[in-house]
């Protein structure tokens, strides 16, 4: 995890690194690789802007927040980071799913299949029987119109 802090148009303060550096480093825990992340604290007029890109692996995101104070900033771009990275992560599940794979892991683990355990074979009761019995019945056939009965009795004549 590589974590640069950039401050531009304002005085570099070792409390704002360190909590800025905390804030960003708890996103690690979202994503599968490692993570470098460029933040960037300024001022521009009156506004405080924090600014944050991150890289891990394939996936790219970016945020940019400003307040009147850095560490109302800092605290947005990293719920808007958070949200981008639950949002991505939700999208590559779902694919996965429609897809029908899933995921394993990467080393197999080497144990020995559990037994089955045995059945236990219990003799049913006679409620049991007759809902079974009233499960195995076919409800009767719809009754026939007299047409109906007609063309199945006999075959139509040709000609």
């Amino acid at each position: 995890m590589n974590i640069s802090i950039t401050f531009r148009h304002m005085e570099s303060s070792s409390a704002v690194k360190a909590y800025a550096g905390e804030k960003v480093s708890k996103l690690q825990k979202f994503l599968r690789l490692p993570m470098t992340a460029k933040v960037t604290l300024s001022i521009d007029k009156l506004r405080h802007v924090a600014e944050a890109r991150i890289s891990s692996g394939g996936q790219h995101l970016e945020a940019r927040e400003d307040s009147e104070d850095m560490y109302a900033s800092i605290d947005m771009i990293v719920d808007k980071l958070e949200r981008q990275i639950r949002g991505t992560k939700g999208v590559k599940q779902a694919k996965a799913r429609r897809v029908g794979r899933v995921s394993e892991p990467a080393v197999p683990e080497k144990r020995a299949p559990k037994p089955a355990p045995a059945p236990k074979v219990v003799a049913p009761s006679a409620a049991d029987l007759r809902a079974l019995k009233a499960r195995a019945r076919k409800p009767p056939a719809p009754p026939r119109t007299a047409r109906k009965r007609l063309t199945v009795a006999r075959p139509l004549k040709k000609g």
